[in-house]
């Protein structure tokens, strides 16, 4: 017997089972449910066009790029690291024979000499004659020894670990606030200590009064060195010197990663208050007021380049913070000492223009301090440490989201781009993101 249309007031009979439904149809509005279905077909159709659009711009390449370049430091800071190793065994190598050689030319030259002035003095003896005579046969035979020496050189060859590149895949992913809860390390702060931050590829630096130390991802201090000035203002790291860059009140110091040892720049002497680099320059910051801006070359020494004043920077009650470069540009956290308040500028560091200026409207005191580090994408984060929370910033300058954070931070990097460090009065904090 027929059935009608399972669909309510349609009177026609039946003409099929639907599969979507599993109701019993008329032939109209089966025909209607073939249509909808075919329609999400030409849906799907269009996704599939729009993803093979994405498949004709995604441009490998260029995404590869920064992670080509660092490869190739990589490599270039290897091969600088064999070429010193080489020209130190070749200067070893060298010592060894020269210093024997030198040893008989004293000899050489005291008996050249004795013999010289009893020729002028036209006076000898006998035993003059049989000492000259006994210590020409033992240069005789010094010099023999030193024509039959010969070195033997025992060389391994270099073997590099797979383990010495790991690429591993990341999905990137927002900070948050929750992220931000878990402490995944903690290392604490000795009284006096100096909470200044930064990084390079491996290891982060710190100030332990009354040490510097490196940092691993474990917290571990992998080295360490007694740091003897009073004041720490910024550190921030050169991979063009392979150095780290400390500033105290009035001085510039370099120290070598591999051996920590610390080197006075005598030439750059100035008030300073924070610190970056690029490839190919310094950029400190002064912090007499108004605050400028002073450039040095990092290579083949450090001379002064440019200074950028007031007049492109600051007014008159305005101190610049803390600067950070990044892809080149350069960013400034600036703090007006009369009106109270704090902005963040990106300029360029060709041409010092700005490309985006961010009021934050941050009451603060004469004492608070501000201070930011690059994210993924161009984005910024500030440590505001006057009101215990971090201001994430869009690569536009626009405020992205605040977090709280307790306590209240002071100085934050980003580590290997997966662990955010953050400095507080007490302790350094590792988060992993």
């Amino acid at each position: 017997m027929s059935q009608p249309c399972g669909l309510v007031k349609c009177s026609r009979t039946s003409r099929g089972l639907c599969d979507c439904c599993k109701q019993n149809l008329c032939l109209q509005h089966l025909n209607e449910h073939n249509a909808l279905l075919i329609s999400e077909l030409d849906s799907l159709a269009d996704e599939i066009n729009a993803l093979g659009n994405r498949f004709k711009t995604l441009n490998i390449q260029k995404t590869n790029e920064s992670y080509y370049e660092k490869l190739d430091q990589w490599r270039v800071k290897c091969h600088e690291e064999i070429d010193r190793f080489f020209e130190l065994k070749h200067q070893q190598l060298n010592e060894c024979m020269s210093g024997k050689v030198r040893e008989q030319e004293k000899e050489y030259n005291r008996l050249q000499s004795k013999v010289a002035e009893l020729i002028r003095e036209q006076e000898t003896t006998k035993q003059d004659i049989d000492l000259l005579t006994s210590s020409i046969r033992h240069l005789e035979e010094q010099l023999h020894r030193i024509d039959r020496t010969y070195f033997q050189i025992n060389i391994r060859p270099l073997v590099i670990d797979d383990d010495c590149i790991c690429i591993n895949e990341k999905i990137e992913h927002e900070i948050d606030l929750l992220t931000l809860s878990s402490t995944y390390k903690t290392i604490n702060y000795p009284l006096e200590s100096r909470m200044a931050l930064t990084c390079n590829g491996q290891h982060v630096l710190i100030h332990r009064k009354p040490n510097l130390c490196l940092i691993d991802r474990e917290m571990n201090i992998v080295k360490q060195t007694v740091w003897y000035s009073e004041k720490i203002y910024d550190f921030c790291w050169s991979s063009t010197l392979n150095k780290f860059v400390v500033i105290d009140e009035n001085n510039v110091f370099l120290i070598d990663k591999n051996t920590l040892m610390i080197e006075n720049v005598p030439t750059i002497k100035e008030r300073w208050l924070s610190c970056t680099c690029s490839d190919t320059t310094l950029f400190l910051s002064t912090k007499r007021r108004p605050s400028s801006i002073v450039q040095y070359n990092l290579l083949p020494s450090m001379k002064f380049i440019k200074e950028w004043k007031s007049s492109h920077i600051s007014s008159r009650d305005e101190i610049i913070h803390n600067i950070v470069y990044t892809n080149e540009t350069l960013a400034l956290i600036v703090k007006n000492k009369s009106d109270k308040v704090v902005r963040m500028e990106l300029r360029s560091v060709e041409t010092f223009d700005p490309i985006w200026l961010l009021q934050l409207d941050i009451p603060c005191n004469d004492n608070a301090f501000f201070h930011c580090c690059s994210l993924m994408h161009n984005e910024w984060l500030i440590a505001d440490h006057e009101n215990g929370r971090f201001l994430h910033i869009t690569n536009d300058g626009k405020m992205k989201k605040t977090f709280a954070y307790n306590p209240n931070p002071h100085r934050v990097i980003l580590f290997e781009l997966d662990m955010l460090v953050v400095s507080t009065k007490n302790e350094v904090k590792f988060h992993k993101l």
